[in-house]
């Protein structure tokens, strides 16, 4: 009887050393995927920023880029004309997103692509994405209905200056 007491406290310690290291190892795994968010100490600035890379680089802005095809010589296109009127209405809208966002437009003649590409700090980025990246929906969906707009997509990506 005393030979099965000292088993099962060996089994119990043996059982209670395994699994606190598999609980350890699985805690300090789980911040692998969490991002490293660190806050600018300078008193002049509270500007956050995420590393990447292994801390190689990092960024404090996000960009979220609507984008289309559109039809035509990039001189004489009436589809690229119509997209460009449908920014002119929505820009005043894009730039109350942030008081430092940057929108830039980008055209390629040779592809047919439109590009719009609006920047904003990284503590902008969040309410912007909760609000649906408004007035996005509603711009996406008049260049949409364009005739010879194709391929309207939108991707997130981080854009410094460096």
């Amino acid at each position: 009887n005393n030979n099965n007491n000292n088993n099962s406290n060996i089994y119990n310690h043996t059982m209670m050393k395994t699994f606190s290291f598999l609980f350890s190892l699985m805690l300090s795994t789980a911040w692998a995927f969490a991002p490293v968010v660190h806050k600018n100490n300078n008193a002049a600035s509270t500007a956050l920023h995420v590393d990447l890379a292994n801390g190689a680089m990092s960024f404090d802005r996000v960009c979220r880029e609507w984008r289309c095809k559109y039809t035509g010589d990039k001189g004489t296109s009436e589809s690229l004309e119509a997209v460009a009127k449908a920014v002119e209405e929505y820009l005043p809208d894009i730039k109350k997103v942030s008081s430092d966002i940057t929108v830039n437009r980008l055209v390629c003649g040779s592809c047919l692509d439109f590009k719009l590409m609006m920047t904003v700090p990284l503590e902008d980025f969040g309410p912007w994405e909760e609000s649906g990246f408004a007035p996005e929906a509603e711009f996406l969906e008049k260049i949409g209905a364009i005739e010879g707009v194709s391929q309207v997509e939108t991707q997130t990506i981080t854009n410094m200056v460096i």
